[in-house]
C-alpha cells in the first residue's frame, strides 16, 4: 500500500461520524450492516450515512454487497491490516518493543 492509500485511509477516519461507522462494521463481522442497521447503531441521518460509506468505499476500509433489496457493508479487514502494518513496519527499531508503562492519547 502506498503513502498516497494510507492518507486517504486514515483521512477517511479522521472524522467521528466515520470512525463510529467503521468500528459498528468491523464488530459486525462478516456478516456485515445494512444501512438502517448502521443509522439506528451509529445515531446517523441516512443522507449523511450515504456520504460518509462513501468515503469509506473510497479510502478501501469498507466493501459493499448486494443482497436482494438490500445493500451489506462490511469492513474490509486487508485494508486496515495494511494501514496497521505500514504504521508498525520498523517498529522500535526492529527490535523487540519494550514493555513500557502505557499512556493516555490526547
Amino acid at each position: 500500500m502506498n503513502e498516497e492509500a494510507i492518507v486517504r485511509s486514515l483521512a477517511a477516519l479522521a472524522h467521528e461520524h466515520r470512525l463510529r461507522l467503521y468500528r459498528a462494521l468491523v464488530v459486525a463481522g462478516s456478516e456485515g450492516l445494512t444501512p438502517g442497521a448502521m443509522a439506528g447503531i451509529c445515531g446517523i441521518a441516512p443522507a449523511t450515512l450515504s456520504f460518509h460509506l462513501k468515503e469509506l468505499l473510497h479510502a478501501g476500509l469498507a466493501t459493499h454487497e448486494r443482497h436482494g433489496r438490500h445493500v451489506v457493508y462490511r469492513a474490509d479487514y486487508a485494508c486496515m491490516n495494511e494501514v496497521m502494518g505500514y504504521l508498525t513496519r520498523n517498529c522500535c527499531q526492529g527490535e523487540p518493543c519494550a514493555l513500557e508503562t502505557p499512556t493516555t492519547c490526547a
